[in-house]
């Protein structure tokens, strides 16, 4: 059996579970890991028990590699991961897909011209939740979607982004809360109920000015292509960290989603499909889901095969989180409308 040899660009928070995953999965290796700051790279390099690098060109010049995870900051995504295309290996980048849509088509032009396959870390629709809402949807049988909400009450500290001071900017992260934390419930939403033909919101900084000068909070409504529609309520300015609610109502049913699905039919039957019990460890509430996607990303790589999650499949919450920005901060930084960094 052949072995996928994989590194990681960016040991930061989020990079935890991707070398989990890999370390874990068999028949897939980790060769390397890279990262612009010295004292985080050679805790990283010694953990993991592979050499560190610099930077990405450093790491694709010495190591031979199948797979790179990028796991940088936001406006890092794209030259990283355009960098991995180029080598002709393949690129599983964490979400968002990049800082700004322009940032995400070039690089799935690069893509285009790639050997190597590019894949987009949206693992929340591995949740066996998201999983059986979709194939119900698609059989039918509730009939049609009549619309959803969605709502993502979470706690960010100033502590939060004082550690890593890239995520309150437009410059580093291309936005706040809707980059950071809402877009993967952004993403589920219109992976559910199919892309959108129009999008009304607002962004605003209600209780972390003092310390970003992006978003902590949105509302968002998005009229979809079908004619559903959905609303989004999100803050960072919560008191804790709620589960994730989303409610898709159907002619026949109400579908929720929080910690599993709960399936209300309009006879009275209840069903229910619940997630598989959380992993221990610090980052076990994070859940099974990122490694099933990496699992699979690995695979289509071993097999020369596309990955369903790829360029196309992030633009689209992009591309919403880009016109609720534009009504609502129409004057921020040009990189975050596609201009050159």
């Amino acid at each position: 059996m052949s072995t996928v040899r994989a590194a990681v660009v960016g040991v930061g928070d989020v990079s935890v579970v991707h070398l989990d995953a890999i370390v874990a999965r068999a028949g897939s290796t980790l060769v390397a890991i890279a990262d612009r700051d010295p004292v985080r790279r050679e805790a990283a390099a010694e953990a993991w028990g592979v050499p560190g690098y610099a930077d990405v060109e450093s790491l694709l010049e010495t190591e031979a590699v199948d797979v790179v995870h990028v796991c940088t900051p936001h406006d890092q995504h794209e030259p990283v991961a355009t960098a991995v295309l180029a080598s002709g290996a393949s690129v599983l980048v964490e979400k968002p897909l990049a800082d700004s849509p322009a940032a995400a088509r070039r690089l799935a032009e690069a893509a285009e011209h790639s050997a190597g396959i590019l894949g987009v870390t949206y693992q929340n629709r591995y949740n066996a939740a998201s999983q059986a809402a979709k194939a119900l949807l698609e059989r039918g049988d509730l009939g049609a979607v009549l619309g959803a909400s969605a709502v993502v009450h979470w706690h960010r500290a100033p502590a939060y982004y004082e550690a890593a001071p890239w995520r309150g900017t437009w410059a580093g992260g291309g936005g706040g809360l809707l980059m950071n934390q809402a877009i993967h419930t952004l993403d589920l939403v219109l992976w559910l109920l199919g892309p959108a033909a129009r999008v009304d919101g607002t962004a605003s900084t209600r209780v972390l000015g003092d310390v970003i000068e992006v978003e902590d909070t949105a509302d968002v409504r998005i009229t979809h292509e079908s004619g559903a529609t959905s609303i989004l309520s999100a803050t960072n300015a919560h008191v804790r960290n709620a589960p994730v609610r989303i409610e898709i109502v159907t002619e026949h049913a109400v579908l929720h989603l929080e910690q599993g699905l709960t399936i209300t039919h309009a006879d009275g039957r209840v069903e229910r499909v619940d997630e598989p019990p959380l992993p221990t460890g610090p980052r076990g509430y994070w859940g099974v889901s990122h490694q099933l996607l990496v699992d699979a990303f690995h695979g289509a790589v071993e097999r020369g095969e596309p990955f369903w999650i790829d360029a196309s499949e992030g633009l689209p919450a992009l591309d919403a989180i880009a016109a609720v920005y534009d009504q609502s901060f129409p004057h921020r930084p040009q990189t975050t409308q596609g201009g050159s960094r």
